[in-house]
């Protein structure tokens, strides 16, 4: 084991930070109206009574982000531990299917599937994940039955009352953070290098929103308006009319 110093941990966030911000901006810009609304319920927008096209198509446009975003930041999260826990427990990338990070943490090889937090996924994702990390430990296994392995769930934030899930450990937020680094203090450390140049950024990006944000409204009037109103009808029929 080696003592982390926060300057790589700083260096690699500024570093890779703007991967985020670029692929959060390119989400507006491959946004394609009609895609969206075949995804949204209908009905729900006519029983809120919405009439303002612009209160229609905000939420699509909001809701689009917010699910690109979790996706995009979750990935860049799981860069960081990965990096994290290799200056510390040289861990590595997992080439197992559905395992990111595997490392060795007194005499025990850890096998981890990264999350960004607690509640990620139904019953039928956490199963999946569950097999995953038997048939990992199979693998690592052949050869030396006795190698002991332990299955991981780590959630970057959050947190979990019960930790032992049987078939595996759930570690969230403070917990998971010291786990894979020794540092019982980096879950707060990380806070403030994610902010490196998130101002510059940011009006980038609301300027950009705006810009679809009005394409998106103009191609909506053009094509579910008549005189300025919704027609709930052409708009129904194109979401869930017989194709």
């Amino acid at each position: 084991m080696k003592l982390l110093n926060l300057n790589d941990v700083v260096k690699f966030v500024e570093a890779n930070i703007g991967e985020f911000h670029e692929r959060r901006a390119a989400s507006l810009q491959t946004l394609k109206l009609g895609e969206v609304l075949k995804k949204k319920n209908p009905y729900l927008f006519k029983a809120k009574n919405i009439n303002d096209v612009h209160d229609l198509v905000k939420p699509l446009l909001d809701a689009h982000l917010s699910s690109q975003e979790e996706t995009i930041f979750g990935d860049f999260l799981e860069k960081l531990v990965i990096f994290v826990c290799g200056k510390v427990f040289n861990g590595r990338k997992s080439s197992a299917e559905g395992i990111d990070l595997e490392f060795t943490r007194k005499d025990i090889l850890y096998v981890v599937s990264i999350k960004s937090g607690p509640n990620w996924g139904n019953s039928s994702q956490i199963k999946h994940m569950i097999e995953n990390f038997k048939q990992a430990k199979r693998i690592l296994r052949t050869g030396n039955s006795q190698l002991n392995v332990q299955a991981i769930n780590g959630c970057c934030y959050g947190r979990t009352s019960k930790p032992d899930k049987g078939d595996y450990l759930k570690l969230c937020g403070q917990e998971f953070w010291e786990f894979i680094s020794a540092n019982d203090h980096l879950f707060i450390d990380i806070a403030e290098p994610l902010s490196y140049q998130a101002k510059k950024r940011s009006e980038e990006f609301l300027l950009e929103y705006a810009r679809v944000l009005n394409l998106l409204t103009q191609e909506f009037m053009d094509n579910f308006c008549v005189d300025g109103r919704i027609d709930w009808d052409k708009l129904v029929r194109f979401n869930s009319g017989k194709i």
